[in-house]
Parts: C-alpha cells; sequence; structure tokens
C-alpha cells in the first residue's frame, strides 16, 4: 500500500484526537477510531467515512500506523496492553500524548521486540488548530520511522520538527510545557499582585498587549480574564499539574535541581486540590486560584 493510503487507527479522539483524525480521514487514509466515554466525536468520524473498532485489538489489527492521544503513560501503556495482541510485524504506535519519557523508552524497546516502531509526537498547539490541521510536534523516532509516519503527521500537522529518537519528543515536549505553564504560573502571581495594588487585568493588559512580553500563550492565558472566555485555552490544570510532575522527575533522573520548576508545580497542585480537577478546569482559570489564595477576587470579562 502507498504511503499515503497507510491504514490508520486512532485512539483517543477528543479534544486533540478528533480534528487530527478528521484530518487524517480527509487526506484519503483508511481511518478506524474506538469509543471511549464520549460517543460523539466517533460518530462524526464514523459519519465521515471512519470505521470504528469493537476493541483496541481490532483496532490494532487493520492499522499500519496507531495514533495514541491519551491523559499520560499510565493511560498509554494500558493502550499498548489493549493493543498488543492485534499488533502485525511493522506497524508503528505514535504517542502524541505528554508522557513519561522513561516510560517512552521502554514502550519503545518493548515494541521493537516485537517488531514494531514507537515514535512520541507530542502536540504544540489548540483543539481549533488540531480541526484546521495546524497543530506543531516534536517527533522523537528512529530515522526509518520517521520516514514511515511523516506524511501522516503532516495530514494534522503543519510544523514536524524530528527532535531525536524514541523519547525525546516527550523530553522535548515536557520542555516546552515548563516554560508555558510557568509562564501561566507568573501570569496569575502577577495579576493578583496587580488587583491587590488596584491594578485590575486591563490596565495591566493595557500595558503587555503588544509589547516585547506579549505572545500566542499570553492572548490565550488572558483570553479568559479579559474577554471571560472559559474555553480560550483548553488545556486542564490536573494535565498541567501532571506535566509538571513528569517535569520534575526528568529533571530528578538528570540530576538537575529545578526549583522554578517545582515552584510552578505546587501552584498548580494548589488549584487542583481546591476543585480545579474538573474537566473543563483550565489553565487560564489558575489565576481566580491564586488569586483566592491571596484575598483578590476576579470577574473575568467585566474588569
Amino acid at each position: 500500500m502507498a504511503e499515503s493510503k497507510l491504514a490508520v487507527g486512532f485512539v483517543g479522539v477528543g479534544l486533540m484526537g478528533h480534528g487530527m483524525a478528521r484530518n487524517i480521514l480527509a487526506a484519503g487514509h483508511p481511518l478506524t477510531v474506538i469509543a471511549h466515554r464520549n460517543r460523539a466525536p466517533v460518530e462524526d468520524l464514523v459519519a465521515r467515512g471512519a470505521r470504528e473498532a469493537q476493541s483496541l485489538e481490532e483496532l490494532a489489527a487493520g492499522s499500519h500506523v496507531i495514533f495514541i492521544c491519551a491523559p499520560g503513560s499510565p493511560q498509554v501503556e494500558a493502550i499498548v496492553e489493549g493493543l498488543w495482541e492485534g499488533l502485525r510485524e511493522g506497524a508503528v504506535v505514535v504517542d502524541c500524548s505528554t508522557s513519561d519519557p522513561a516510560s517512552s523508552a521502554r514502550l519503545a524497546e518493548r515494541l521493537a521486540a516485537r517488531g514494531v516502531g514507537f515514535a512520541d509526537a507530542p502536540l504544540g498547539g489548540t483543539p481549533v488548530q488540531a480541526e484546521e490541521g495546524r497543530l506543531h510536534t516534536m517527533v522523537g523516532a528512529t530515522d526509518e520511522v520517521f520516514s514511515r509516519i511523516e506524511p501522516v503527521i503532516a495530514t494534522w500537522a503543519e510544523r514536524i520538527v524530528h527532535i531525536g529518537g524514541p523519547g525525546d519528543g516527550h523530553r522535548m515536549k515536557l520542555i516546552n510545557n515548563f516554560l508555558s505553564l510557568g509562564y501561566a504560573a507568573i501570569y496569575a502571581e502577577a495579576l493578583t499582585l496587580a488587583a491587590k495594588v488596584g491594578l485590575g487585568p486591563k490596565k495591566v493588559d493595557s500595558v503587555l498587549r503588544g509589547s516585547r512580553m506579549d505572545c500566542g500563550f499570553y492572548q490565550t492565558f488572558m483570553g479568559y480574564i479579559i474577554e471571560g472566555n472559559r474555553e480560550s485555552h483548553k488545556f486542564t490544570l490536573a494535565n498541567a499539574y501532571k506535566d509538571l510532575r513528569y517535569l520534575e522527575s526528568m529533571a530528578n533522573a538528570a540530576g538537575v535541581a529545578n526549583p522554578v520548576g517545582n515552584a510552578a508545580k505546587n501552584n498548580f497542585a494548589l488549584a487542583v486540590s481546591a476543585g480545579g480537577d474538573g474537566p473543563k478546569d483550565y489553565v487560564p482559570h489558575l489565576v481566580e486560584y491564586v488569586g483566592r489564595l491571596n484575598g483578590a477576587t476576579f470577574s473575568p470579562g467585566k474588569e
């Protein structure tokens, strides 16, 4: 079968996965999906021509490339177990989650012994960009595996960086998320301090927007507190906390002190433990939890 028509399986057609899977399907790849809790995205993809598998083993048996979008390493490891008996020799498993690099390295070794390739291709971007096929990804894979999967990844990513071997994509993703989530922690604390000294979010934004301190992440973060858009950046506080725990583990393994990373992690830990652990508690909402701890209240979209 030509590379452009590789049969693709997709596990995890949620916020990011639905758009990715839809673009794979639109590019002409036979696509097999599987339902988890929410059937709506699966039914949409089936209506567009995808096939629904009844088990992970069935999905694996019909796929040359299998993408996984899951919350983290424990879920990815469980999904690979479910795929295991159906995996065909020469297939490739691509983990698009933000996972623990140590877990990724173990999976890559285990799959290689089975004659199955592994790549980690964590994502940069938003669900809107996923739907538009404009995500960014940093891929950890051997050269041979990367050459096979790159045309499929190109259906949903406008920027693809082959960063290194298996596990390196997840290592780079943790560095990337350390930077973005570190900004989130700084923004939340800065807005809280500003509020306590009489400067509301709109005054802060009037100085920062368009300045050297402005960036895409700043704009989506501020989309909540300035515009009142609860879904301006749909990445959960719980996932942010998980990613910063993975960062801490990676730093520990490398023998690197990461006090700034731990400070950011603790901000998210406090927010999650204070009730921000839901599926619609997103990173920009961190400002409300930090504010509440310090006696500052916000009225998103009104100040």
